[in-house]
């Protein structure tokens, strides 16, 4: 088998696995205080940097309580390029846009609210000052053996990235 085909059936199983939640975690959180839905989320800002070397930052809060393994605040961003032949440059219309993972933050899940900032160098001209998207998730690395994902949050947002 294929390393990309491993991948993507894990990351299948992932899912599948992050959208049951285990018949043990559901009494602890209707025992919990906490209000449902606000014990576990994830912002973004609505201003995203892009500098000259081609550098993006983006940032956001997050919440989160507890947890068995690592917890990562992880970020993408997204643009679409205006389009030759239809001239529209919405977000999410047609395959002409570039996407790039954009760092990482290891989460500290006690329950306050706390910033998260990542960075990640791209090529310069990847990139435009704009409209973009931006998808962010808080996720902990889950050890049953093979460390699997349990996304806790996630989020989606319009931005503007400014030079």
């Amino acid at each position: 088998m294929r390393l990309h085909q491993v991948m993507g059936t894990a990351a299948g199983a992932a899912l599948l696995l992050a959208a049951a939640p285990s018949a043990g975690a559901l009494p602890q959180r209707a025992a919990s205080a906490e209000p449902v839905g606000l014990a576990e989320t994830v912002t973004v800002d609505p201003t995203a940097r892009l500098a000259a070397d081609g550098t993006v930052t983006l940032s956001g809060t997050y919440r989160c309580k507890g947890g068995t393994g690592p917890v990562f605040v992880s970020s993408s961003l997204r643009q679409d390029k205006p389009s030759l032949s239809q001239g529209d440059s919405s977000l999410g219309q047609g395959g002409n846009g570039v996407r790039k993972g954009i760092g990482s933050t290891t989460a500290v899940c006690d329950g306050a609210e706390h910033r998260w900032t990542n960075t990640e160098h791209t090529d310069p001209g990847r990139f435009a000052p704009g409209a973009a998207k931006v998808e962010a998730s808080l996720m902990e690395l889950r050890s049953t053996g093979l460390p699997l994902p349990m996304f806790r949050a996630a989020r989606e947002q319009d931005v503007t990235l400014v030079g």
